[in-house]
C-alpha cells in the first residue's frame, strides 16, 4: 500500500443530464413505494433536448400515466431547468414506456412456501468507510460533493445568481503517511447564464472551496491550481447539451474510485435488486466496523445470485493484515445481521420512498433523515464490533 501519492475524485451536480435522469427513475420508485411498499421497479430515464423517456418494469398499484409525467416535470422544476432547451413546461416531451415485470424474474425472486425471497439479479456489492472525513467517507468525493450541494442551495435559495443546474466538481489531494495533507487542485465547471463572463464566473464559484474544505487541507492550494470552467463559455447545458441516462455515475454515488465497485447502479431500482439494497448493507457494516475505532477503515464485499436469499460470500479487508481479525468480524457479521434482500430491506427500512433525495451528492456520507432516508448510514451497530 502506497503511503504518499495523489487521488482524484469528481462529482456532478444534480442538473447533470445523467442525474436528472437518475432523479426521475428514483422518482418513479418513490411514487410506487408510496403507495405499495412491496412494489417492484425497475425504470430507466433518457433525457435529451425537450424529451424525457421513461422505460422499464414494474408491479405494483397503478399509477396513471399523466399523473407520473407531472411528477417528472416537477422533478425538472425542482432541479431548476426551464431553458429553452430544457424545461420542466410543455414545450419538453414526455413518454412512458414502463411496462409489468416478467413473470420469469417474478417467480425467482419472490418467496413461497419454505422459500426466502430471493435476490433480484446475480452479482457483487461493496461497502467502504474510512476515518478521512467526519461522515467516514473518502476526502476527494466528500469534499466534491460538498462544493456542488452548497452551490445548490444557495442558486436554489437566489442567493447564488447567474448559475445554472449544470455542473461538476474534481478535487485532487495529496496524501502522506496514508492520511490527506494537502488540496493540490480543484476543477470546477459550471453552467452558467449569458449575463457572465468567465472571471466573473470564477469569483461566483471560489467561495464555495473553502466553504466546503477544511482550511488546513487548503494552505498550500494556489489560485493557478484552481480551474473554474476551464473550457471557457458554458451556457448550453444539462440534456440540450448532452443527452442523460439512469446509472452512469456509478463511481460518483459511491466512494469516488476509493475502492472497488461491483457495477452495479443504484437509481430506478426498487430495494428487492441487490445492486441497491446490498450496497447500502455493505456500506453499514463498514461504517460501523470503522465508527467501532477497531480499524482505520474497511472493505466488505457481498456477492449474490438470482433467487437465492443467502449471499454467497462475506468478504472483509480491514487493511492491517491481521487475517484472524479479518475473521473474526467475518464471524461477527454472520452470526448478527441478515444478509438476505428482506433481511436487509427489514434492519434498514427500506420498503419506504426515501430514494429521489439520495440520486444526487452521494448515496454515502449523508446524514440519516427522521424519515428513514439514509438510514444506511446510521452507527448504531458498532458496539458489536468494539466488544
Amino acid at each position: 500500500m502506497k503511503k504518499n501519492y495523489l487521488f482524484t475524485s469528481e462529482s456532478v451536480s444534480e442538473g447533470h443530464p445523467d442525474k436528472v435522469c437518475d432523479r426521475i427513475s428514483d422518482m418513479v420508485v418513490d411514487t410506487y413505494l408510496g403507495a405499495e411498499p412491496q412494489s417492484r421497479v425497475a425504470c430507466e430515464t433518457l433525457t435529451t433536448t425537450n424529451k424525457v423517456v421513461l422505460a422499464g418494469e414494474v408491479r405494483g398499484p397503478e399509477i396513471k400515466k399523466d399523473d407520473l409525467i407531472q411528477k417528472v416535470r416537477d422533478c425538472i422544476k425542482d432541479i431548476g431547468y426551464d431553458q429553452e432547451g430544457f424545461t420542466y413546461k410543455d414545450a419538453t416531451k414526455i413518454e412512458s414506456h414502463l411496462h409489468s415485470q416478467s413473470s420469469d424474474i417474478a417467480m425467482g425472486v419472490d418467496s413461497s412456501g419454505n422459500k426466502d425471497e430471493g435476490a433480484g439479479d446475480q452479482g457483487i456489492m461493496f461497502g467502504y468507510a474510512c476515518n478521512e472525513t467526519d461522515v467516514l467517507m473518502p476526502a476527494p468525493i466528500h469534499y466534491s460533493h460538498k462544493i456542488l450541494r452548497l452551490m445548490a442551495e444557495d442558486r436554489k435559495s437566489g442567493k447564488l445568481k447567474n448559475i445554472e443546474p449544470d455542473s461538476k466538481s474534481q478535487i485532487t489531494i495529496e496524501y502522506k503517511d496514508g492520511k490527506p495533507a494537502n488540496v493540490k487542485t480543484v476543477v470546477i465547471s459550471t453552467q452558467h447564464s449569458a449575463d457572465v463572463n468567465q472571471s466573473q464566473v470564477r469569483e461566483l464559484v471560489k467561495p464555495y472551496i473553502e466553504k466546503s474544505i477544511p482550511k488546513e487541507l487548503l494552505n498550500n492550494l494556489s489560485d493557478e491550481e484552481i480551474y473554474i470552467n476551464p473550457t471557457g463559455n458554458f451556457v448550453i447545458g444539462g440534456p440540450d447539451g448532452d443527452s442523460g441516462l439512469t446509472g452512469r455515475k456509478i463511481i460518483v454515488d459511491t466512494y469516488g474510485g476509493a475502492a472497488p465497485h461491483g457495477g452495479g447502479a443504484f437509481s430506478g431500482k426498487d430495494p428487492t435488486k441487490v445492486d441497491r439494497s446490498a450496497a447500502y448493507a455493505s456500506r453499514y457494516l463498514a461504517k460501523n466496523i470503522v465508527a467501532s475505532k477497531i480499524a482505520d477503515k474497511c472493505l466488505i464485499q457481498l456477492a449474490y445470485a438470482i433467487g437465492v436469499s443467502k449471499p454467497l460470500s462475506i468478504y472483509v479487508d480491514l487493511f492491517d493484515n491481521d487475517e484472524e481479525k479479518n475473521k473474526h468480524v467475518e464471524s461477527i457479521i454472520r452470526k448478527n445481521f441478515d444478509l438476505s434482500p428482506r433481511g436487509i430491506r427489514e434492519m434498514l427500512g427500506l420498503n419506504k420512498p426515501i430514494y429521489e433525495k439520495s440520486a444526487a451528492y452521494g448515496h454515502f456520507g449523508r446524514d440519516p433523515g427522521s424519515d428513514g432516508s439514509f438510514s444506511w448510514e446510521n452507527v448504531d451497530k458498532k458496539d458489536i464490533f468494539s466488544k
